[in-house]
């Protein structure tokens, strides 16, 4: 029996070292490739004049959708906001998803909206629209607003799409804030590609502790809350070092629903935003992929490292939990639901590279993490541990772990350097000393907690409670 489990443990230590080596080399592969994009972004912007793009009458119509439910504490600010985007073609689409509260009043009151007839193409399914409104002052005549029953975040996007008139179409969440050149930085990928654009994303910041004034962003500062500042790290890692390198390999799988912009045509021509998962931004991105794919058409899906959005990250454990535990679930729906993907290389580098990649080491990552705790624990009860292996192997683990991360706040200070005080660096550097020890454990918890509710069916949102951006006071 000793002899049996001493052979299965020399096997399983192969096994697990070969896993470790395999998503070790692909984040540094991936860092790599991110630099040289990052270094070749940065060349050819620089002298880039986006008053061109403005002034310019061939610029593409753009129709900028937000999701509103039961936003009425900022949704007046939001808007404003939004209404103060730099872009000639600009149709700003806010709908209204049933909110119970007073949220479609106070844009009445605030914007002077009335009801309008206004004709549609519902090309896509999506609860009852209830009415649409346009302001009786030219000063907001890029405002729509959709009122419509409530139907999720999916459902008021996709009726968004139907009612938006522009050539591409923004997606952001309603309590965002965009820098001002946003839209028009977003834009120049669908101008300059040499094959069709059907998608562009950016990077999504952490607007935690930033000073922000009627709903602009007026100073970068790094989050007070240590679970916040953990959040910047990830997210540093995975839209500087992780999705830069992906859309560099054409195998770009995710933008954020946080704000994202698309070629409407193909987005509605895919049937918009799907219903049945929680998912709905990546799954879309999956979609039009294979839509384009299995019609033989040459694409492109870009990613732009330019920090064009910011938004409040949660604070506290628990609310940080539903969310990872939603992305967890949207994961696997889409991996399901797109299967036929996986090692087809019909699919080229979507099939053979992209899946693959999000199957083993986003999917499995936290299942194999637990895996091998327990196997280690049961290793220890029997006094079976190969200790000099085991400290070696950990140690290695997390000066990989710590050396990603310096890079990334490298590829931070290296890109667009937006924190300019060494405390701020401090403070990043300490919480990627910590981060292994005091977040990454919560983190690999809550992905085993996804896996879980997606085996018992659980669809659920999950509360997302923020503490608003009207708390933040400057430093």
């Amino acid at each position: 029996m000793k002899q049996a489990l001493e052979t299965f443990t020399y096997y399983f230590d192969i096994v697990l070292l070969v896993y470790t080596i395999s998503i070790c080399s692909s984040y540094m592969m991936l860092a790599f490739v991110s630099a040289r994009a990052l270094i070749s972004y940065k060349r050819e912007n620089a002298y880039t004049d986006y008053r061109e793009i403005l002034a310019s009458p061939l610029t593409p119509g753009v129709s900028l959708i937000a999701p509103a439910y039961n936003e009425s504490l900022t949704i007046v600010e939001n808007v404003k906001s939004l209404l103060s985007l730099q872009y000639p073609q600009l149709e700003i689409v806010v709908v209204n998803d049933g909110s119970k509260d007073d949220t479609l009043q106070k844009l009445i009151d605030n914007y002077d909206l009335e009801l309008i007839p206004y004709a549609y193409d519902a090309r896509i399914a999506h609860k009852p629209i209830r009415g649409i409104y346009k302001s009786k002052h030219s000063i907001f005549d890029k405002l729509l607003v959709v009122d419509k029953n409530n139907g999720g975040k999916a459902d008021a996007l996709n009726s968004g799409l139907n009612v938006a008139s522009g050539k591409y179409a923004a997606c952001i969440d309603v309590d965002c804030v965009l820098s001002q050149d946003a839209l028009l930085k977003m834009v120049k990928p669908f101008m300059e590609s040499e094959n069709r654009a059907i998608a562009v994303g950016g990077v999504i910041r952490i607007a935690n502790s930033c000073v922000i004034e009627d709903g602009f962003l007026k100073a970068v500062q790094v989050p007070d809350n240590m679970l916040a500042r953990f959040q910047v790290m990830e997210y540093s890692r995975a839209f500087l070092m992780g999705r830069m390198g992906w859309s560099k390999a054409d195998g770009l799988l995710l933008i954020s629903g946080a704000f994202g912009l698309f070629d409407k045509e193909i987005a509605v021509a895919c049937g918009g935003y799907d219903h049945s998962t929680v998912g709905e931004d990546m799954e879309l991105i999956v979609r039009m992929r294979s839509y384009m794919i299995e019609r033989g058409e040459q694409y492109t899906v870009s990613f732009i490292p330019d920090p064009l959005c910011w938004t409040e990250a949660p604070s506290t454990n628990k609310v940080l939990g539903r969310q990872r535990n939603r992305w967890m679930r949207g994961t696997i729906e889409t991996l399901l639901m797109h299967k036929r993907m996986f090692f087809n290389p019909k699919y080229r580098i979507l099939g053979m590279l992209s899946y693959p990649y999000w199957f083993f080491f986003e999917w499995l990552a936290p299942v194999v993490e637990v895996f091998g705790l327990v196997y280690f624990l049961l290793l220890a009860l029997l006094d079976l541990p190969n200790w000099p292996y085991f400290f070696a192997l950990m140690g290695s683990v997390y000066a990989f772990a710590l050396m990603m991360s310096m890079a990334a706040i490298l590829f931070d200070e290296m890109s667009y350097y937006q924190y300019t005080r060494w405390k701020d660096i401090r403070k990043l550097i300490v919480a990627a000393i910590l981060e292994p020890f005091f977040h990454h454990p919560k983190v690999v918890w809550w992905g085993i907690r996804g896996n879980l509710d997606f085996v018992q069916g659980k669809k659920s949102w999950g509360e997302m409670t923020r503490t608003g951006f009207n708390t933040q006071k400057k430093a």
